[in-house]
């Protein structure tokens, strides 16, 4: 289900946020669908329980995942989190634009430097 890489720089939770993003917005959770209790996930990954509460906490935050007192956490409709991700990835690519105008980048060559972004990713994809 989900992997932790010690050798990645990132917090722990930060790992366990994105991986729980993917699988939501891929649909490897449906909406409604329990999502595993923390002290089961923290058994199951070595980690402490606090970890993987902050991560539950950030997720929900973000629309990802709901709780309900006393029934655990459930995916959110992947709509509401498909649209926080749009936001984000957004902000993104809008440093990246301001970084490469201020860098003297034109916009065909900014166009042909995400034409072969995109080809690469699906490369990497297939």
């Amino acid at each position: 289900m989900i992997l932790i890489d010690y050798k990645d720089r990132r917090p722990i939770y930060e790992q366990v946020i994105e991986k729980f993003q993917q699988m939501i917005l891929c649909g490897a959770l449906e909406p409604d669908s329990p999502m595993p209790s923390v002290r089961s996930l923290a058994m199951e990954l070595s980690l402490n329980p606090n970890t993987i509460q902050r991560a539950y906490q950030e997720l929900e935050r973000q629309g990802y995942i709901y709780t309900l007192k006393g029934k655990g956490s459930f995916v959110s409709n992947s709509m509401k989190a498909a649209d926080h991700k749009r936001k984000e990835i957004q902000e993104e690519l809008d440093k990246c634009v301001s970084n490469a105008v201020m860098a003297g980048i034109t916009e065909d060559e900014l166009r042909d430097m995400v034409e072969i972004s995109i080809t690469n990713v699906k490369i990497r994809n297939t």
